[in-house]
């Protein structure tokens, strides 16, 4: 059965600033969880359809890693698909406003082994919402910068 978490953060800056913030990935990292890597697959990081990447946790010895690959990319969209310890989809709309952009973030996921399900729900899940909300905060200050300069 699928989860879904869901947040928005109203920025001030275009969709075209706020969606350079996912789509470079000098400027992902800035944003992203420091203990999440992101790297390609393959020779360039793109987030064009079909494009794959993996999304590595920083945890010594084990290093959990998400593989992903982009099913839908329009202007102001990126949907990473993604298989691991998850399956599911990471969903990044940019909404254009009168004051800036919305940016929806909309995580749908499955945790197909009972075990590691009940390990996140009990003691992952909120901390997992939680660090969305961190996300998309960093992700707001990344993207107002860019505005200014």
């Amino acid at each position: 059965m699928s989860q879904v978490l869901e947040q928005s953060i109203q920025i001030n800056a275009t969709a075209t600033v706020v969606e350079r913030c996912l789509s470079d990935l000098a400027l992902m990292h800035r944003w992203l969880n420091p203990v999440l890597r992101c790297e390609p697959v393959g020779e360039a990081w793109s987030t064009d359809v079909g494009s794959e990447s993996r999304f590595i946790i920083q945890i010594p010895l084990l290093k959990p890693t998400l593989n992903s690959v982009v099913v839908e990319r329009q202007p102001g969209l990126v949907v990473w698909e993604f298989q691991g310890f998850f399956q599911g989809r990471d969903r990044w709309e940019c909404q254009p406003t009168e004051k800036g952009t919305l940016l929806l973030n909309r995580f749908e996921y499955d945790i197909p082994n009972p075990l590691v399900s009940w390990g996140f729900n009990t003691f992952a899940a909120s901390w997992t919402k939680a660090d969305m909300q961190a996300q998309l905060r960093r992700l707001k200050r990344v993207a107002e910068e860019q505005r200014n300069s």
